[in-house]
């Protein structure tokens, strides 16, 4: 069982919040939770989970993740909608990250849509 704090920033272990999700152990319960999941995805360099969680009409082909790109931590800066009781969410985050120019941050402002009882990233503008 991983201890680790999840790079999420839920304050949780790794096998407490993201990694269950990452694992296929369970589903995202709300948008809020997919996008957490997600950026522990790209924390972590898991390309399969971002691909199967992308919505199927909008999904690429690939996604590849750039392993000099390092996830510092996520903030999320407000939520619209998304529960288990909606069929679309709005989740607008801040995630800063290390590169090779050095620190800088991606602030996006994402729609999500729950398809058959699982939430799905569709698409992000960033700001």
């Amino acid at each position: 069982m991983d201890e680790r704090r999840c790079p999420c920033g839920s304050g949780e272990t790794v096998a407490a919040c993201c990694g269950r999700y990452l694992s296929g152990e369970a589903a995202p319960p709300s948008a809020e939770a997919l996008m957490r999941s997600r950026f522990t995805a790209f924390a972590v360099g898991d390309e399969s989970y971002l691909l199967a969680t992308w919505h199927p009409d909008v999904r690429p082909p690939s996604c590849p993740i750039d392993p000099q790109t390092r996830w510092l931590y996520l903030t999320i800066v407000d939520v619209l909608d998304g529960s288990p009781f909606h069929r679309g969410g709005v989740v607008e985050f801040v995630a800063v990250y290390r590169d090779a120019d050095g620190r800088g941050e991606l602030r996006e402002r994402s729609t999500f849509e729950r398809v058959d009882g699982c939430w799905y990233y569709v698409s992000g503008s960033h700001r």
